[in-house]
C-alpha cells in the first residue's frame, strides 16, 4: 500500500474514532476526487486527505489551494446531484506528517465553504 493509501486509512479510522460514519473512501468525478465522505450526525463531510513530510512552504493545508477547492466543491456537486434530498455538507481537511498519523493529526473543521 502507497503512503497516500495508507494516509486516507488512517483518517478514515481517525474520524470513525471521533463519531463520524464512513459513507464513501476515494469517490472520483470527471473533475477530480473526494478522499473520504462521511456523516457526522445529520452533516454530509467531504474530506480531504493531506500528508506532507514537512511542514516548510506551508505544510499539507496550504496544498489545498483555490484551484484545489475549486475540484473538490465541483466533485461533491456531482454526488449531491445524486442524492434525493440535500443533506448540511462541509468540507474539512485531515492533515498528516506521516502515514500511520504517529507523528500528528490535525482536523480542521469547516475548512473552506461549498
Amino acid at each position: 500500500m502507497n503512503a497516500g493509501a495508507q494516509a486516507e486509512q488512517t483518517a478514515a479510522r481517525y474520524l470513525q474514532q471521533h463519531g463520524l460514519k464512513l459513507v464513501q473512501a476515494n469517490y472520483r468525478s470527471r473533475f477530480g476526487e473526494i478522499d473520504l465522505i462521511l456523516h457526522d450526525g445529520a452533516t454530509l463531510v467531504f474530506a480531504e486527505v493531506r500528508m506532507r513530510r514537512s511542514r516548510n512552504f506551508g505544510g499539507a493545508a496550504a496544498s489545498i489551494d483555490a484551484h484545489k477547492q475549486a475540484k473538490l466543491i465541483r466533485t461533491a456537486q456531482l454526488y449531491l446531484a445524486t442524492l434525493s434530498s440535500l443533506p448540511p455538507c462541509r468540507f474539512d481537511a485531515v492533515l498528516l506528517l506521516s502515514a500511520d498519523g504517529k507523528e500528528g493529526i490535525e482536523w480542521i473543521k469547516n475548512a473552506f465553504d461549498l
